[in-house]
């Protein structure tokens, strides 16, 4: 467990908006990476190619999921007016 999943989980963690919606959208890019690397599945032919591209998208969709839960389980600092 690194270091940020650990202060998350002990909800220490706070981040400023800014930075909380560039994560939201690191999140949405890695999905629709996955989603667009997944559809070129069908279009591979070697199994070394396939295998290595599922193994790509299993990680692009670890890594949203890793940071969506990150972000579940922190705060979100006030902003300064």
């Amino acid at each position: 467990m690194s270091r940020l999943d650990a202060a998350a989980n002990r909800h220490e963690f706070k981040m400023g908006p800014r930075f909380r919606s560039m994560m939201e959208e690191r999140i949405s890019r890695l999905e629709m990476d996955a989603s667009r690397d997944e559809a070129m599945l069908q279009r591979l032919e070697n199994s070394d190619h396939i295998r290595r591209q599922m193994r790509l998208v299993e990680v692009q969709r670890q890594e949203a999921i890793r940071i969506r839960r990150f972000l579940d389980q922190s705060g979100v600092r006030e902003s300064e007016p």
